[in-house]
């Protein structure tokens, strides 16, 4: 009997795989001197508070003190964070950890009084204050976007109202997240060698890739046996939540909630209609996808569980991370050398921590802060997911590498919606390669099809997900009961437009919507549509060598915050004020579904 593999302890990895953290600090001991001295000043933050209106020097000093304090912060907390994620169980990094997320807390409490203080001068003051003292012109853009909202800030003694409700407009988003993760008990399903499951979140989304119809048939059925149980409960919160955003929104005078939330970062709302729009237009690319589906899995009729499970079987081609890492730079050439040599040093420097040990954190991601280099966590197992999940990964940290190097600290960073950008050009960029180089069409098809299935569970459902969250606060506005039937009979009609009539209307899709936390987060999910469109639409400019398409992209690496999300992507060459940057990932989409179909038609 062959003994079961274990995972390798932190200790026993070989030292070229793990990432270099000395390069933040030599040692612990380091960490502590950063940590007693950051924990020290702060005290002084004090002697700030009050002093804004006493003209530009003190205004200067007062916001110069802030940023410092928050660019250490930042290192001490990155540290903390890298050290404890590469092994969970060590419990010198979990009290690591825990002290820099108390130090965190600390330094927020200290500066808390900057904003609103800014906001208690009157423009006039301000603006003369940059006119007095040239230092401040670096910090007009910062300064410009804490007074472009002043319009929607309340006198002082109702922000102090409003922020001390905060865990009251928390409390139905707190409900949901206890009882969808911690209290429902979900039931026991029989899987496909006959052993006994248990299902859960994590096991569901497993099961849904089953290739046994029956095990995905059960677990989706299962599943959503629960949420039928507690469907007004689910109403109920969801409710609550969406009724505490349109209140906060009519409180601070927007127009509507959607209109409060994408002020934060300047986007007009036409962007969010229109990847509405288009994405409708373009449903019946979906429809054919999804008819290829059904073709391929070869079943009379297809079900909402039959969306996930592998078409194509295991895929035909693995790596190792040597191999990867060479495939990655072949695939990446056509970013420049510039970009290249970025990619090179954090292969060569270290940046990356490879191998799936004991305690670990799952998953992958890219970390840092201005101070530290853009590092990677892995789990390193040998497939061509593996490859993606490196070249995703690798877009994030050239990103925040290019970002770093070329602005200053108060502009060092990037919103949400620029992120994903960068990693899913990446993954474009790969795909094309991976199509141009591979011979062998069972590759070839497996490659086209991830993408088809990327761009499918992205632009579609992530856009499905924005009408829905559009829906139920226009209709909460208009003082229509969220009620659960009322939801689900919605939610369900627009499951079937997206889909398309090659799918059954499962009755159990209809509860879809009690199960997505990312309905309580505010007008988030658009962006992730938006982004992979972007990206889309820049890789073929790049791939296809269009005068500037390079540089233009460089550009838009190396701005961080320095302009508004939207400006910056002008600069990159998309304008997502209009719809042509969504068209053209949908003729990319078409483009990739014609390939797939002509060539399963061959393997067929």
């Amino acid at each position: 009997m062959s003994e079961t593999k274990q995972l390798p302890t932190r200790e026993n990895l070989p030292e070229a795989s793990t990432w270099d953290l000395t390069k933040i600090f030599a040692d612990d001991a380091a960490f502590d001197k950063a940590f007693d001295e950051l924990a020290a000043e702060i005290k002084q933050a004090e002697k700030f508070k009050g002093t804004l209106a006493e003209g530009p020097q003190a205004f200067l000093s007062a916001l110069e003190f802030v940023l410092d304090v928050s660019r250490k912060l930042e290192t001490i907390y990155v540290y903390s964070h890298l050290k404890n994620d590469q092994d969970t169980a060590n419990t010198v990094y979990q009290g690591l950890y825990a002290r820099a997320s108390s130090l965190l807390t600390q330094t927020s409490e200290a500066i808390s009084w900057f904003e609103p203080e800014v906001l208690n001068l009157t423009d006039e003051q301000i603006w003369s204050y940059f006119d007095e003292e040239p230092k401040l012109n670096e910090y007009r853009h910062y300064v410009k976007q804490l007074v472009d909202n002043r319009a929607h800030v309340l006198p002082a003694d109702q922000e102090s109202l409003l922020a001390g409700a905060g865990e009251v407009f928390e409390a139905s988003s707190n409900t949901f997240a206890v009882l969808n993760n911690a209290d429902l008990v979900f039931p026991t399903i029989t899987g496909a060698d006959g052993e006994k499951i248990q299902l859960s979140h994590g096991v569901y989304g497993q099961l849904m890739e089953s290739t046994d119809r029956k095990v995905r048939e059960d677990a989706f059925k299962g599943l959503y046996s629960v949420y039928e149980q507690f469907r007004n409960t689910f109403a109920s919160t969801l409710s609550a939540h969406v009724k505490g955003h349109n209140f906060k929104a009519k409180v601070r005078k927007y127009g509507s909630a959607r209109a409060a939330s994408l002020s934060a970062n300047h986007i007009p709302e036409s962007v969010y209609d229109t990847l509405v729009d288009v994405v409708n237009r373009n449903l019946p690319l979906l429809h054919r996808y999804v008819a290829l589906r059904k073709r391929l899995l070869k079943v009379d009729e297809l079900h909402m569980y039959d969306m996930y499970t592998p078409v194509l079987g295991e895929a035909p081609i693995a790596y190792t991370f040597e191999e990867a890492k060479e495939k990655a730079v072949k695939a990446l050439q056509p970013m420049g050398e510039e970009y290249l040599k970025v990619v090179e040093e954090a292969f060569s420097s270290r940046w990356i921590d490879v191998i799936e040990n004991k305690g670990k954190r799952s998953g992958a991601y890219s970390s840092g802060a201005y101070d530290t280099a853009p590092y990677i966590l892995l789990n390193w197992h040998d497939t061509l997911d593996q490859l993606f999940t490196l070249v995703h990964e690798m877009g994030h940290s050239v990103h925040s590498y290019f970002t770093r190097n070329n602005q200053p600290y108060v502009y060092g960073d990037y919103s949400i919606f620029l992120a994903e950008i960068a990693s899913t050009t990446n993954e474009n960029i790969l795909t094309e390669y991976l199509l141009q180089t591979e011979s062998d069409p069972r590759v070839k098809a497996y490659v086209l099809n991830h993408y088809l299935d990327g761009f499918k569970g992205t632009i579609f459902r992530q856009t499905q997900f924005a009408e829905f969250e559009h829906f139920i606060h226009t209709e909460d506005a208009k003082g229509v009961p969220l009620t659960s039937e009322y939801l689900s009979d919605y939610y369900g009609k627009l499951n079937a437009k997206y889909y398309g009539p090659s799918v059954e209307e499962d009755p159990e899709i209809k509860l879809e919507w009690s199960r997505i936390p990312h309905f309580y987060y505010n007008y988030y999910v658009y962006q992730y549509s938006t982004g992979f469109s972007a990206a889309s639409a820049l890789a073929k400019k790049i791939l296809d060598q269009e005068p500037q398409a390079l540089e233009n992209y460089l550009t838009y690496l190396k701005s961080g915050n320095s302009d508004y999300p939207i400006e910056v992507m002008k600069k990159a060459g998309v304008d997502m004020t209009q719809a042509a940057y969504i068209e053209d990932a949908m003729k990319v989409f078409e483009q990739r579904l014609d390939e797939l179909e002509a060539l399963v038609d061959q393997l067929d």
